[in-house]
């Protein structure tokens, strides 16, 4: 996974939803509710950027470090439900 760009996969869409008052994937049966954190590394994963450097834009703009277990992690789960692909 260090070198792969993830990004969404077409099935979902992700947008602010108003009245969950939270970022939300959408999908042709339903949708899915985002934590805060899903919500900003999904944002990320739009094929542009390697894990790597997607880790370093998170700790970057939460001025946090070690943040790299947790995103990968996340991301396996993300890439098991096909959320995202690489």
């Amino acid at each position: 996974m260090t070198s792969h760009t993830p990004r969404l996969t077409p099935r979902f869409r992700m947008q602010w939803e108003e009245a969950q008052q939270a970022w939300v994937l959408l999908y042709p049966e339903g949708m899915v509710k985002l934590n805060t954190s899903a919500a900003e590394i999904l944002k990320r994963c739009d094929g542009s950027r390697d894990v790597p450097a997607l880790v370093a834009d998170l700790e970057n703009a939460f001025g946090a470090s070690g943040l790299e277990s947790d995103v990968r992690a996340f991301l396996e789960v993300a890439r098991q439900q096909q959320w995202v692909a690489w």
